[in-house]
């Protein structure tokens, strides 16, 4: 059911109408007064209330999705999203820091196959290229929302892993449940627009912003065990990092 709302407009202010109701939307969400997950009665019930057009409701509307404090979802209407998740940069996977923090982690198996590894890939795990690894790729939830898409290389024979293992467990909580002892990790992140397989699995249009990781991940050993390059929905998704003085 639709959360109430009060907007109150002042029709004399310079203030766009538009940007005065998307204004006291976001500031309703601030305050509590519409919590994760609410549904918003849809444009055409909130202009007639409101005694405005359509194109303007639209258009308040659409800033808050761009600002990551609502989501439009198809057959459920305008929603309020989830508390952004904040991950620190550390030696952790997504799963285990999502379920640390209380956000229900879900993931969805896309692939889990032997693969001929591509060329520029197969220097970062140590093996010619062409040989086959295994590769995996998946769609985390995070509270019932599409956060993020992950894809790794393994090399062949590490663990064995199962779809099911995958669905109810993190892949590092896996390798070192087989006896992989990770020591350390090299990690780039940055940013891109989603293309239209991306936009399409994580519930965003296309173009939108997306952060990227790409990690590989060392045993004490010093081998290469694991690669992944995952891109994560900007509007749900941030790192934290602390700096020290040296």
């Amino acid at each position: 059911m639709p959360a109430p709302l009060a907007i109150d407009l002042d029709r004399s202010s310079p203030v766009p109408l538009y940007f005065q109701v998307a204004e006291q939307i976001a500031e309703a969400i601030r305050r509590g007064d519409l919590a994760p997950g609410s549904r918003l009665d849809n444009e055409i019930l909130l202009a007639d209330r409101l005694g405005l057009s359509r194109p303007t409701i639209r258009q308040a509307i659409q800033y808050l999705v761009d600002k990551g404090l609502l989501v439009r979802k198809r057959g459920v209407g305008t929603q309020v999203v989830h508390g952004q998740v904040k991950r620190s940069v550390e030696l952790t996977s997504l799963y285990d820091d999502l379920r640390r923090s209380g956000q229900e982690p879900a993931t969805q198996v896309l692939a889990l196959e032997p693969r001929p590894v591509a060329e520029e890939i197969a220097p970062i795990l140590g093996v010619e290229a062409g040989t086959e690894v295994l590769y995996l790729e998946r769609l985390r939830f995070a509270s019932g929302e599409p956060l993020a898409v992950l894809h790794n290389w393994l090399p062949i024979g590490l663990a064995r892993l199962t779809a099911a293992d995958l669905e109810g467990r993190g892949l590092y909580e896996l390798l070192r449940g087989a006896g992989v002892r990770m020591r350390v990790a090299n990690q780039r992140i940055g940013a891109r627009a989603a293309n239209p397989a991306e936009a399409k699995l994580l519930d965003e249009r296309r173009g939108a912003p997306l952060l990227t990781m790409v990690r590989t991940t060392y045993d004490d050993q010093g081998r290469a065990v694991e690669h992944g390059s995952h891109v994560y929905r900007a509007s749900l998704y941030s790192l934290e990092v602390t700096l020290i003085e040296r």
